[in-house]
């Protein structure tokens, strides 16, 4: 190992980890709205027709039979955001700005982003229209360019302002906690709208929520905007390299490439789960609408309780053999959910809290906890190590463009997850399911199968993985602060054999190109 470097620049103190950290709470809760009551609010289920919603556009599987208005809208976003990601990549990774390259950025974009995403629930037509649809579909496109040009250069500082790997992991750490309050926050619309309802009727019941959520939100975006001058903490030239010639150099980069991979494998299995979880509870376990809530919230507590001690395994066993055991630990508590869809459940007496649909609840919780922490934390750190080592072996600062790319493999991974889902769901429910309604008629054939289906992506995932050359990348960014960090890789060489680094790094340092 080369001698340890010295971290350059000034570091974060605890307090101003916390006060980045809070930024990413803000845009949790935008993302959590959008990303919870979108398909909610536009595409309402009988009992929610029932309680005064209001049908804004066409329902049911209108797209080829399997796919939604409001899911080919979407679709059509993701292209979009396959050109603004790297794009505001590229201006923030070129920046000039006299206050920093990702700061002003964040300012600019906060207050429009919190706008769009009210205004995304206010389509202006109160019944079927065409208007609504062109209303929904510019302000989906708007949200995700206001959303890019927040999170990108937002990411790109966990680089930036992570000194040294306990830096790294303390930055990974608390914003996996802010974006897990930021989620949970975008949910309580659920427990407190029905209090509005009477008052204002369905639609503003969300409305008025949505509003306060997004004030709280662009606070959360701008404190870290005022509160932290990155000239201080950031040491770093721009870019000068173009959008193309940016994005191509940095999947020119192969550990790059196998963690994307990876990555998007997760994303799929998660967002399947995650999608699928409403329909577990109430199909597969048998128990009331209210578990989905009780599980999630009990899992996410759980996993938070345990991100503490993620750091402290790193420095003992080092990242790519914990995520690779977050991909097994997630994918085998898919293996239970499957499970539940067997006859071992009874599903001929009304939903109920059943002994055994319970016990399964409980389990699952239990078993995705620790895997949904390590998941949730180490990834974003390995991204940081790949753009520094990119910077030092090629001289170019591009942060922005790796997390780029990283926010674009979740977003592609979580869409190709939603739209896969419908079709799953109702295998089996041929003669059942209503095509023009926005009920989905999901049985235990169907959720099997997307159980399934989330196993071998999770294990894909961890399949890739293997292929990431960890040591290789930290002994080109080791500080002097790393050395707990370094000694979990170095020591490890049994795990290497098995992975074949040892032999690729060999046969680097006799390649007359490196």
């Amino acid at each position: 190992m080369n001698e340890l470097e010295k971290p350059k620049g000034k570091r974060l103190s605890k307090k101003q980890i916390w006060i980045f950290a809070v930024g990413q709470l803000g845009w949790s809760i935008l993302g959590g709205i959008v990303n919870t009551w979108l398909v909610t609010f536009y595409l309402p289920t009988q009992d929610n027709l029932k309680a005064g919603a209001v049908s804004y556009i066409t329902p049911g599987l209108v797209i080829g039979g399997f796919l939604t208005i409001l899911g080919l809208i979407t679709a059509i976003s993701r292209i979009f955001d396959a050109v603004t990601d790297p794009l505001i990549a590229s201006m923030s990774d070129r920046s000039k700005n006299k206050r920093g390259r990702r700061i002003p950025f964040m300012q600019y974009s906060a207050v429009p982003f919190a706008v769009v995403t009210v205004l995304l629930f206010c389509a202006p037509v109160e019944a079927i229209s065409g208007w609504n649809v062109a209303w929904i579909s510019v302000f989906v496109i708007l949200f995700y360019l206001f959303m890019t040009m927040y999170c990108t250069p937002y990411n790109a500082l966990i680089s930036e302002f992570g000194k040294s790997q306990e830096d790294r992991m303390q930055i990974s750490t608390a914003i996996s906690l802010t974006f897990f309050a930021g989620t949970l926050l975008a949910y309580t619309p659920f427990l407190f709208a029905g209090l509005l309802q009477n008052a204002v009727g369905f639609a503003w019941s969300y409305r008025i929520l949505f509003i306060v959520l997004a004030v709280i939100a662009l606070v959360a975006m701008l404190l870290p905007t005022f509160l932290l001058n990155e000239k201080e903490f950031v040491e770093t030239t721009p870019s000068n390299a173009n959008m193309f010639k940016s994005l191509a150099s940095t999947f020119k980069n192969k550990d790059f490439r196998v963690f994307v991979g990876s990555d998007i494998m997760y994303w799929i299995g998660l967002t399947l789960f995650q999608t699928g979880l409403p329909f577990f509870v109430r199909v597969s376990m048998n128990l009331p609408d209210l578990f989905v809530t009780v599980l999630l919230g009990v899992m996410t507590v759980l996993s938070a309780a345990m991100y503490p001690f993620v750091t402290k395994l790193v420095k003992k066993f080092g990242k790519k053999k914990l995520v690779i055991a977050g991909f097994l630990g997630l994918a085998l508590a898919y293996v239970v959910t499957a499970l539940t869809n067997l006859p071992v459940i009874d599903r001929t007496a009304a939903q109920g809290i059943t002994p055994a649909g319970l016990a399964f609840g409980v389990v699952i919780c239990l078993l995705a906890a620790f895997p949904m922490a390590l998941l949730g934390i180490i990834p974003q750190s390995i991204v940081a190590d790949v753009a520094e080592a990119e910077g030092v072996v090629t001289g170019e600062n591009r942060e922005g463009m790796f997390f780029a790319a990283r926010t674009f493999a979740m977003k592609l991974g979580q869409s190709i997850a939603m739209l896969a889902f419908t079709s799953l769901a109702i295998i089996g429910s041929a003669g059942v399911q209503d095509k023009s309604s926005n009920d989905i008629t999901a049985n235990t054939t169907g959720l099997l199968i997307v159980a399934i289906v989330a196993i071998v992506f999770c294990l894909l995932g961890a399949v890739i993985l293997l292929m990431y050359r960890e040591k290789k990348i930290m002994k080109l960014i080791a500080k002097d602060t790393d050395a707990e960090f370094m000694s979990a890789i170095e020591k490890d060489t049994v795990f290497d054999k098995i992975v074949g680094e040892k032999e690729a790094e060999e046969k680097e340092d006799q390649s007359p190109n490196v």
